[in-house]
């Protein structure tokens, strides 16, 4: 028989009504559950909800922070002295009764050019950073590092942003003398007329508190960051005073109302700038839109599991049944067209090798198109609807779509080819199940909370199956921002690629082994009486 008329025969005999019916609540279970938490996911604001930066690219960004500004031309530059840099942290652990001094680490104050005073317009910053020494920042993704170190009035930092069209240049100094290039950078189309200044940024204090086994929460707390420069000299700008102003909001927490507020202090030539937030890639505004529209993933992925394992122990049963365990009713079915010719070896034939890799293509064909029309279909549908009810949605670029929903399908696939071969080689139904739920479906299932311990998280998604659930992943991990990155927070230890590659090598052991398994017994077999061969009815 040809491999065309054996996918043929096998995917009519696949199509029976219980496992058309566990596909189909495969594909509901994504679909439903992942439409009525997106249409019933809400924003509110005491009255109107702020704006929410976008970069150029279309990238949703974090851009706040207190800016002392005036004008610069297309030549120019601004030098400054910086000899101090101070915060607050407000009531961090242990016991978060306190208001303590300090600075987080990418606490940042320093000068900047930006196209006007529009979040979300291109820039190019230097400036110290809490524990990060001197760093040169532009147009949010884009970070280098200068010189390590902090700064004091003993020992203070010189710091020079030179504009020449659309290049700038960030150099430092410790004397004001000689001067160090940090980086340079082109922001391609800037207008004629910049501003250029000084400014403040503090982003949240983010702690981890355990729950669950070992698990992490983020808690995030307010913080405060204090610059002080002087020998300010702009080159290229417009003489006359200062302006200041917030980019984005503050002076609303009860620290900047009744203690020190956000903004800048001109006394004496020095310069004393108060700000909170902060300039960077990632928005706290941001939702995780992909993970929110797929909250049915876990579920449908169980009953694929299910149905496949036990598929896998129905095709161990069948073709022992070839040497003589089938039942009476078995070998006189009609439907069967099966010949003894086809099966001759108990111990892995040719002939039984190729019935199971061929039903595993069926197994991994149909649950391949479930999972493209399910995630298909939730995931276009269900960003439009979160987006629609006010929540912040970032942009999903076409490729990046396509690889998440065509990746989902391919990994549902080829849990399912695992769960395949793993009923084929146990041959039990619940072993089976109990063995692909716990393989499969349980690591991906609890690693998507705060549960477990992140380490041990991390483990799991790079050494089980589950692991090529990271074709999902959109968000991305920046060096230069505190974040929780932790498979509950939706980062995954592997890239994608490497999580689908290491699925992939799960399924093709399984099936060699599934392949290779003993059928029929560990002795040889008779086949039973009244099993005639096609050649042998033909001739009688």
């Amino acid at each position: 028989m040809s491999t065309t008329e054996l996918l043929r025969r096998e995917w009519n005999a696949f199509r029976r009504p219980g496992r058309l019916i566990a596909l189909a609540c495969a594909a509901v279970t994504v679909v439903a559950l992942g439409l009525l938490l997106a249409l019933n996911n809400r924003s509110s604001c005491p009255g109107a909800c702020p704006a929410v930066p976008v970069a150029a690219d279309g990238s949703v960004v974090s851009d706040t922070f207190w800016f002392l500004h005036r004008d610069l031309g297309r030549e120019g530059s601004i030098t400054v002295r910086m000899t101090s840099m101070t915060g607050t942290i407000t009531y961090p652990p242990p016991k978060h009764d306190r208001i303590v001094p300090g600075l987080v680490p990418w606490a940042k104050a320093g000068i900047i050019v930006k196209d006007g005073t529009r979040q979300g317009s291109r820039y190019a910053a230097l400036m110290m950073t809490g524990r990060h020494g001197v760093r040169f920042q532009h147009d949010y993704r884009n970070d280098v590092a200068g010189g390590p170190g902090g700064v004091s009035a003993r020992s203070p930092r010189w710091l020079r942003l030179t504009r020449s069209g659309d290049v700038i240049t960030g150099a430092e100094s410790t004397d004001g003398n000689r001067w160090h290039t940090v980086a340079t950078a082109t922001l391609d189309g800037l207008p004629d007329t910049v501003r250029v200044g000084l400014f403040a940024a503090s982003p949240g204090d983010l702690t981890l508190r355990e729950t669950g086994l070992g698990g992490a929460i983020e808690e995030v707390r307010f913080t405060q960051a204090v610059g002080v420069f002087d020998h300010v000299t702009v080159e290229g700008g417009a003489a006359g005073a200062w302006d200041s102003d917030a980019v984005g909001s503050m002076n609303h927490t009860d620290w900047e109302k009744h203690h020190n507020a956000s903004g800048a202090v001109l006394k004496d030539d020095v310069i004393r700038i108060s700000g909170t937030g902060d300039i960077g890639p990632v928005s706290e505004d941001v939702t995780r839109a992909v993970d929110n529209t797929l909250p049915g993933l876990p579920i449908a992925l169980i009953i694929l599991v299910v149905m496949a394992a036990r598929y896998g122990t129905r095709t161990t049963g069948e073709l022992t049944g070839r040497y003589g365990t089938r039942t009476t009713d078995e070998l006189t079915d009609p439907h069967d067209t099966r010949t003894t010719d086809e099966l001759t070896d108990p111990h892995g034939s040719a002939a039984s090798r190729r019935v199971i890799v061929v039903r595993a293509l069926v197994v991994a064909g149909a649950v391949f198109a479930t999972g493209l029309v399910a995630v298909g279909v939730v995931l276009p549908t269900g960003l439009a609807g979160i987006k629609g009810n006010g929540i912040v949605v970032p942009p999903l670029p076409v490729l990046t779509g396509v690889r998440v929903v065509a990746g989902l399908a391919a990994v549902l696939a080829l849990c399912a080819v695992v769960a395949y071969g793993l009923g084929v080689r146990l041959r039990r139904g619940w072993t089976a199940i109990v063995a692909g739920v716990s393989l499969i479906a349980l690591p991906y299932l609890i690693t998507a909370f705060p549960l477990l311990p992140d380490t041990v998280s991390d483990w799991l998604l790079r050494l089980t199956p589950a692991a090529g659930f990271a074709v999902k992943q959109t968000l991305v991990e920046y060096p230069q921002v505190t974040q929780h990155y932790a498979p509950s927070a939706g980062y995954f230890p592997l890239p994608w690629w490497a999580g689908l590659a290491l699925l992939c090598a799960y399924a093709l052991i399984v099936s060699l082994v599934a392949a290779r398994s003993p059928i029929g017994g560990d002795r040889e077999q008779p086949v039973r009486r009244g099993r005639r061969s096609r050649a042998g009815a033909s001739g009688g």
